[in-house]
């Protein structure tokens, strides 16, 4: 079952009106495999609590500006040892096999409280970064599930910026617009990750009412070797100061990358030449008040 299965997926991927045979020496057919099985680990660590937040700096790249220092909030799942899952098969499996909404929905719901719990700490940052699948925005229930844990906590709507990346946003465009254009009237803010890398990426900025571009870091991290990548990166940036976004590069990893993303004007930097990630509960100090909890 589990084979044919993964023979179903792979027809549709492949555009569908297809027959797709399984045999046990393709390549495509056995990764599809190990992403199967990564989603029983993944229901697992859901009924287990086995995951953890940690945290990224955003900075600004001019400190006499008025942009705040923030944070990305970033998901470690921990397999059955306790080790570390690698986070790009995890995606893969909990996207395919709609596990991101409970995901999601962890993420939203133990980070709210965090934050909520320690605002006072919090008080001089800007928003936290949160990233939700498109799969998610367009679940049935979801917005309110949103609305109902601000409600819980009390957190300030400002304090919260959604993280969304461009091609997940393509796929299902009039949801997740009206999802953002909902929230945005209470005050969240919203950040559209990856920028640059899909085949339309400038078509669809007019249409997202984003705040935040994240210029891929695929374009900076050899930014001050590769002349392209220069020209790609002034691009972006110059588009979305025009059209009045700001602007976060990400992967920048040293101090010549930082000085050539101020030279452009890029309105934020978040990479390894900022700081590497951290767990968050362990961030602003002990004791924090609030222990994690599994959904209800």
């Amino acid at each position: 079952m589990q084979r044919a299965d993964a023979a179903c997926i792979a027809a549709k991927d492949a555009g569908r009106d297809r027959i797709q045979q399984y045999t046990a020496d393709d390549s495509e057919m056995e990764h599809r495999k190990d992403v199967m099985e990564f989603v029983s680990q993944i229901d697992k660590a859901l009924e287990e609590d086995r995951f953890e937040l940690n945290c990224q700096k955003i900075s600004p790249m001019d400190e006499e500006s008025e942009n705040h220092l923030h944070y990305e909030i970033l998901l470690t799942v921990l397999d059955e040892d306790g080790t570390p899952m690698p986070p790009q098969d995890f995606i893969i499996a909990a996207e395919t096999y709609n596990r991101m909404g409970a995901i999601d929905r962890w993420v939203i719901k133990n980070s709210f409280e965090f934050i909520a719990a320690n605002i006072l700490k919090l008080d001089e940052l800007g928003t936290f970064s949160i990233n939700v699948s498109g799969n998610s925005l367009t679940e049935k229930g979801f917005m309110e599930f949103v609305l109902e844990q601000f409600n819980e906590t009390r957190l300030p709507t400002s304090r919260i910026c959604f993280e969304i990346t461009e091609t997940s946003a393509v796929g299902s465009l009039d949801d997740v617009v009206e999802f953002m254009q909902k929230l945005k009237i209470i005050g969240v803010e919203f950040s559209l990750d990856d920028f640059g890398t899909g085949l339309s990426s400038y078509s669809y900025l007019r249409t997202l009412p984003v705040d935040y571009l994240k210029i891929d870091g695929i374009f900076v991290k050899d930014i001050k070797s590769n002349p392209s990548d220069y020209a790609v990166v002034k691009s972006i940036n110059d588009s979305g100061h025009f059209m009045g976004k700001k602007t976060i590069a990400e992967y920048a990893e040293d101090d010549e990358v930082l000085e050539i993303l101020r030279e452009i004007g890029v309105d934020f930097a978040q990479g390894y030449g900022i700081e590497k990630k951290r767990p968050l509960f362990n961030y602003w100090g002990r004791p924090l008040e609030i222990t994690l909890g599994g959904l209800e």
